[in-house]
Formats: C-alpha cells, sequence, structure tokens
C-alpha cells in the first residue's frame, strides 16, 4: 500500500518543494533578462575565439565565411526552439535539458540521449578550462616576467583550481551572476584586444592565404578539424535552459520573452567578438597564424599579459556556468534518488571532488586540448546542432516539406555532417601530436 509510506499527500509534495528551493537551478527564480543576458555570452564566448583565425586559416576565406555565418545563424535558431520548448507544456517548465528531452522522447529514452552527451560536454569543458585557465596564467607569470624560474604548468593549473575550490560553493546561478557578468566583459575585452592589436600591427608583408598543406588528404583532415574548432566556438545551449529556469515566469508573462531578450544581446556580443577576431586575425597573419592568436602577436608584451588576464577571469566565470548544471545534477541523484538530506555539508563534498576531479584530469592530461577538437564534435555538436531540432519535430510534429519541417531537417543534416566529420580532424590531430604529448607535463 502507498499510503503506509506518505501519510499525507501535500508532505510529499512540500518535501518536493523544498528540495527544489535547494537545487541550485530552480533554486531562485527572480533573474532580470540581462542575467540571461551575461549568463548566455559567458557560456558562449569560450577561449576558443582566440583559436578562430586558425581555423579560419583551416577552411580558407569562402568556405571558412560560410560556415562561421552558417553555425551563427543555426545555433541562433536552435537557441530559440530551447526558449520556446521551455515552457510549451502549460503549468509545467522545462528547467532542465534532460526534462525536455524525457519529455521528446519518453522517460527512459530522453534521460539516456541527453545525459551523457550534456556531461561529456560539460566536465569535458570544466577540464579544458582548467588548462587553459592555468596556460594563461603561465603566460601571464612568463610575459611579465620573463627572467624568473620557470613553474611547471602543473602548478598553475592547481593555483587556478584554488579559486574554484572556493567559487564552486556559490548556491545557484543568480549568486554567480557577478561573476559571469565580470567574465563576459573579459571575453568582449580580450576578443577586442586580439582584433585591435591584429590590426595595429598591419597585414604581414609576406602574407599567405593559401591552404597550409601540401597534400590533397591533409587539406581535407585539416578543413575537417577547422570545422571541429568553429563547433566549438558555437556550443552554448547546454545550460541555456537552466539559465532560463531562472528567470521568473506567469501566464501573461512567461519566461522567454525577457529570456529571448536576453539571447538576442547575447548573440550580438557573440558576433561582436567572433567575427572581427576570425576576419582581421586571418587577414593579417595569413596562414602563418598560431592556434592561439595572442601568441601571434608577441609584443607589446603589456597587452598580452593584460589578454591572458582577461582569458584567466573569463575562464572562472565559464567553469562555473558549466560546472553548475553538473552540481545540480549530483545534488538531484543524492537528495532524490539516494534521499540523503539536503545540507551545506552534503554541497561542500561533492563540489569540492568535483573541482579536485577535474583538476586533476586537467594537470594529468595537460593535452586536454586536442581531445577536444575529437570530443568537440562527438557530443557539441548534437547538443547545439540537432537535438534541439529532434526534439521539436517529436513534439511539435510539422507539416511534411512544410518550412519549419525542412529548416530544422536542413539543421539536422548539417548537425550530423558536422558530428561525423570534425572528430576525425580531430583524432588526426591527436595522432600526429602524440609523439610530443607528455603526461604531467
Amino acid at each position: 500500500m502507498a499510503h503506509d509510506q506518505d501519510p499525507s499527500p501535500n508532505a510529499g509534495v512540500a518535501n518536493q518543494k523544498a528540495i527544489d528551493d535547494w537545487l541550485p537551478i530552480t533554486s531562485s527564480r527572480n533573474a532580470k533578462w540581462w542575467y540571461a543576458a551575461f549568463h548566455n555570452v559567458t557560456a558562449m564566448v569560450g577561449a576558443g575565439v582566440l583559436s578562430l583565425p586558425y581555423a579560419m586559416s583551416e577552411l580558407g576565406w569562402g568556405p571558412g565565411s560560410v560556415i562561421m555565418i552558417l553555425s551563427w545563424i543555426i545555433t541562433l535558431y536552435t537557441l530559440w526552439q530551447m526558449v520556446e520548448m521551455h515552457e510549451m507544456v502549460p503549468g509545467k517548465r522545462f528547467d532542465r535539458y534532460h526534462e525536455l528531452g524525457q519529455h521528446a522522447f519518453g522517460e527512459k529514452l530522453g534521460l539516456w540521449i541527453v545525459v551523457p552527451q550534456q556531461l561529456t560536454v560539460e566536465v569535458g569543458v570544466n577540464i579544458v578550462y582548467m588548462v587553459t585557465g592555468g596556460k594563461s596564467l603561465k603566460k601571464f607569470h612568463e610575459t611579465v616576467c620573463p627572467n624568473c624560474s620557470h613553474i611547471k604548468t602543473s602548478y598553475f593549473i592547481v593555483i587556478f583550481a584554488s579559486i574554484h575550490f572556493v567559487l564552486s560553493h556559490l548556491p545557484n546561478f543568480n549568486s554567480i551572476s557577478g561573476v559571469s557578468l565580470a567574465a563576459a566583459v573579459m571575453s568582449l575585452s580580450y576578443s577586442t584586444v586580439a582584433w585591435v592589436a591584429s590590426l595595429e600591427k598591419g597585414v604581414q608583408p609576406d602574407v599567405d592565404y593559401s591552404y597550409r598543406a601540401k597534400t590533397k588528404s591533409d587539406g581535407v583532415f585539416h578543413f575537417l578539424s577547422g570545422l571541429g574548432e568553429v563547433a566549438f566556438a558555437f556550443a552554448g545551449h547546454n545550460v541555456v535552459l537552466e539559465i532560463q529556469a531562472t528567470i521568473p515566469s506567469t501566464p501573461e508573462k512567461p519566461s522567454k520573452g525577457p529570456m529571448w531578450k536576453g539571447v538576442v544581446l547575447a548573440y550580438i556580443v557573440v558576433a561582436l567578438c567572433y567575427f572581427p577576431v576570425a576576419m582581421i586575425g586571418y587577414w593579417v597573419f595569413g596562414n602563418a597564424v598560431e592556434d592561439n592568436i595572442l601568441i601571434s602577436l608577441e609584443k607589446p608584451a603589456w597587452l598580452i599579459a593584460i589578454a591572458n588576464m582577461f582569458v584567466v577571469i573569463h575562464v572562472i566565470g565559464s567553469y562555473q556556468i558549466y560546472a553548475m548544471p553538473v552540481f545540480d545534477m549530483m545534488e538531484t541523484l543524492l537528495v532524490k534518488r539516494w534521499n540523503f538530506t539536503p545540507c551545506f555539508r552534503l554541497r561542500f563534498i561533492t563540489r569540492s571532488l568535483y573541482v579536485a576531479f577535474t583538476m586533476f584530469v586537467g594537470i594529468a592530461v595537460p593535452f586536454f586540448g586536442g581531445l577536444l577538437g575529437f570530443f568537440g564534435g562527438l557530443a557539441f555538436a548534437p547538443t547545439t546542432y540537432f537535438l534541439p531540432c529532434t526534439m521539436w519535430l517529436a513534439i511539435y510534429k510539422p507539416k511534411r516539406f512544410g518550412l519549419s519541417w525542412t529548416t530544422n531537417w536542413v539543421c539536422i543534416v548539417f548537425g550530423v555532417l558536422l558530428m561525423v566529420l570534425s572528430p576525425i580532424g580531430g583524432l588526426r590531430t591527436l595522432i600526429l601530436s602524440a609523439k610530443n604529448y607528455q603526461f604531467f607535463s
């Protein structure tokens, strides 16, 4: 009998509500629309923007520009779908990516389709950001003080992680909005530094826009890993429902209004960050550009030092934005499935373990960026380019060959191609550079 377990049905509901008020994503729903804007900018504009000129050099002028613009449009469209689907069932909100997945594909299947991919992306990004943060700190140290003794990257990763041991205990999205705002401002700043400094340097005398590769097969592989890099740069959809969950909603004023305002603003900022950096960086350096544009601009030293510090601050914010849904999943599992009591101690232990885990992997595998091109294609393309479209088709069932149907299928085809092709490029890069990799370097 069900009655033995729970004497009054209301106790269960109240208990559920208390748990929801404690979980990071559903706890505070009083965000303003501009919060959504900076959370989205922080989630979207990764340090991946600095490798865009390199991706352009692998793709070439024509294909590169087309792929950049297409990605921008397609990801904006899939983002719009996510924002629309957040409240499509009256009175219910899909606060997490997998809840929407369960609605579209069924309870069991939805979880298995969405959760592994979402976790791969979020944990992957967190590990990469550990390494990026550590490396940028190291670069900052080397630029500011070229004669100091050499400190290993591992130590810088530990220094960087120490910040997260503190920040990850902020309970929910709204409490990190300050960190997130700083990060969003930083991403705009270092993108601007990158393209203004390139412009200042002027087009190099021996600039060459032909493909870097000498052979046909090399060219193809480079093209594919360029695709992966662009796909990685435009992936911020994993956390979009979680961000929208923080916005208040009433039947008269649903959350999609303010959220969409925030998204559009975020996308304008993204365009201002991405397009100038990619185009000007490639225009100035041609195919001699490094995979991080800040390396191509060696001087002036103080500017490069500042830009690296900006990267560090931004990565701190991004790490938190991507970690929050992971914390939410861990805590949901512990509290709802395994009936732990929601308390500070539980949170303190789980979150510290998670930060420690990403730190150790980052230290052990500092060439994680190469792995990213590989994972980027596998996990980023689906969650960003075609999972939203598939859900849309599954839920709304639009008319065959109608506008909506066709658009979604075009996105799905594009996304599947990205998912299949970019890991090939990434894998080859990994194999070629594997001989220089060192664990714990």
